[in-house]
């Protein structure tokens, strides 16, 4: 009689032991890949206007789920930032007439707090908005367009700047930054969920748009230090005034991404074989 309750104790822990295992997540089960499509756009010395000159963006993504409420995350992004003096209303933007375009290739490393927990495919979670908080590098190369073709304005040094006219080197192209993002996520299936978002990025630098001095450099000696292109793309003022203000050093560029796309689970909960 021991014996055989003793079997059918050892069964029943055997059974829910199993039981649980079955229902423990692995390393892909906590994985997504997804991607999102939407817009990016900048405020700077060039545009101070939410949504102009938005242009198309992307952007692919991996996340780790480390329980339902955090999330560690990956992304690269693409986008592309404008502007132009000749578009804004202010008098004194339209005469210093500058502008530049540049394409952004970004990679954010972060975390994800969600509001509500999350799982993809728990009928219980099904939905929550969350906030994230990243670091970036991000390739910037702000272009302007001269004489019917866009020139790059780092290498010009448009400030004086790799010279003795300014007190600092050329600008990096790559740009550390800070991302924050508010978003929602929706379940639609075992497997899939949609993300929604909307993010700022903090950029450590001015020149987002090659604007950030606030004087305009000695025509004659940025020509002969950087070159002629230099000069012509430093002061491009319809008065031709040398001495007036050029940018605002008291702000920093930011630019941010918005966009709507799918999450994808990598893999289901860890199956194991029943006992037989």
């Amino acid at each position: 009689m021991q014996s055989r309750i003793l079997v059918l104790v050892i069964c029943i822990l055997t059974s829910y032991s199993w039981s649980q295992k079955a229902h423990r997540h692995n390393g892909w089960s906590r994985s997504e890949i997804g991607f999102m499509a939407g817009g990016s756009y900048y405020i700077g010395d060039l545009n101070q206007a939410h949504f102009k000159h938005t242009n198309l963006a992307g952007q692919l993504l991996y996340r780790f789920n480390i329980n339902a409420r955090l999330a560690y995350r990956l992304n690269f992004t693409y986008g592309k930032i404008e502007g132009y003096d000749s578009e804004q209303s202010n008098a004194f933007y339209k005469n210093r007439n500058l502008s530049f375009q540049s394409d952004l290739f970004e990679f954010g490393s972060g975390i994800e707090v969600t509001y509500f927990p999350f799982e993809i495919g728990n009928r219980r979670y099904k939905g929550t908005a969350y906030l994230l908080a990243e670091l970036s590098l991000t390739r910037i190369n702000p272009k302007a367009n001269y004489n019917g073709a866009l020139v790059e304005l780092q290498p010009l040094g448009t400030e004086g700047q790799g010279t003795d006219l300014a007190d600092k080197g050329k600008y990096s192209r790559i740009q550390l930054g800070v991302p924050i993002a508010v978003g929602a996520r929706l379940s639609l299936s075992p497997n899939v969920a949609l993300n929604i978002e909307y993010g700022i990025r903090f950029m450590f630098t001015d020149y987002l748009d090659d604007v950030g001095g606030y004087r305009y450099a000695d025509p004659v000696l940025l020509a002969a230090q950087n070159g002629p292109t230099s000069a012509a793309l430093s002061n491009r003022s319809l008065d031709g005034n040398r001495f007036g203000q050029r940018g605002n050093r008291a702000s920093r560029d930011w630019y941010t991404f918005f966009g709507i796309g799918l999450m994808i689970r990598m893999g289901g909960k860890q199956s194991c074989p029943q006992p037989k």
